[in-house]
């Protein structure tokens, strides 16, 4: 948050993922026109893959360990939701709905590489 949501746009506003609002009570403002300074690639995303990969890991563990059909339904779920989920909320409606996108953002660009701008 600290090197791209205190530049955003969306920097005190409510976006799509509460970044926006919340990096205005941690960080100062920075400078909108270095949003799109950095160039995006598939390491920078990383965090946002280890947040679903960790628990998907400990859950297959934890199944190995003891299978519990509950814990198979919540690995499931979470699957599901990072996958196709998260690419409906990304790609639907927050991506197509963001201000951002209008001066430049480099996760649309990362996204959208075979699309044309809007």
């Amino acid at each position: 948050m600290k090197s791209g949501c205190i530049s955003c746009y969306y920097w005190g506003k409510r976006c799509a993922f509460g970044k926006g609002k919340l990096s205005s009570y941690l960080f100062k403002k920075g400078d909108t026109k270095r949003f799109c300074a950095k160039e995006m690639t598939w390491k920078d995303m990383i965090p946002d893959i280890m947040v679903s990969l960790i628990p998907l890991s400990v859950g297959i563990i934890l199944l190995i360990i003891n299978f519990d059909l509950v814990l198979l339904i919540a690995i499931l779920l979470l699957v599901l939701l990072t996958t196709s989920g998260n690419g409906y909320v990304r790609g639907t409606l927050a991506c197509n709905n963001c201000k951002q996108k209008e001066t430049g953002c480099p996760a649309y660009m990362l996204f959208n590489k075979n699309k044309k701008s809007d």
